[in-house]
């Protein structure tokens, strides 16, 4: 019994961490419901309660959609963007470099499927 009392007791301590380490590093414009003073203070005063507060409704909603001043807006090829990755200088040069990636790797597409489709076509004349 005093085991699970004890993961317990280290559990509300690691989220009463998180949670307290996240709202002061959270921006103050973002924080939703109450000023981030106010979080704080309910998460210091009220650990378990107040992180799990927190957690619902003081939180910012979307932490991951946060870009760095060197990231794209809007990706003109999707396919190459990842969250994080930074826009060149020259927007142009880049532009021009992604689609000579994406035309690349579509002719070596199509060479593959001709020449797996000429293997096929070797392998069944032999039958």
């Amino acid at each position: 019994m005093i085991k699970v009392e004890l993961l317990l007791g280290v559990a509300t301590f690691a989220l009463w961490v998180f949670c307290l380490v996240d709202a002061i590093g959270a921006p103050a414009d973002r924080i939703r419901n109450l000023p981030k003073v106010g979080w704080i203070l309910l998460i210091l005063f009220f650990p378990f309660v107040g992180s799990i507060a927190w957690l619902v409704a003081g939180r910012p909603e979307d932490r991951v959609s946060r870009r760095s001043p060197y990231e794209r807006e809007t990706p003109h090829f999707p396919e190459y963007d990842r969250p994080g990755r930074a826009a060149a200088t020259d927007p142009e040069r880049d532009d021009e470099f992604l689609r000579q990636v994406r035309e690349r790797a579509e002719s070596q597409r199509k060479a593959y499927e001709a020449q797996r489709k000429r293997q096929a076509e070797g392998e069944a004349g032999e039958q």
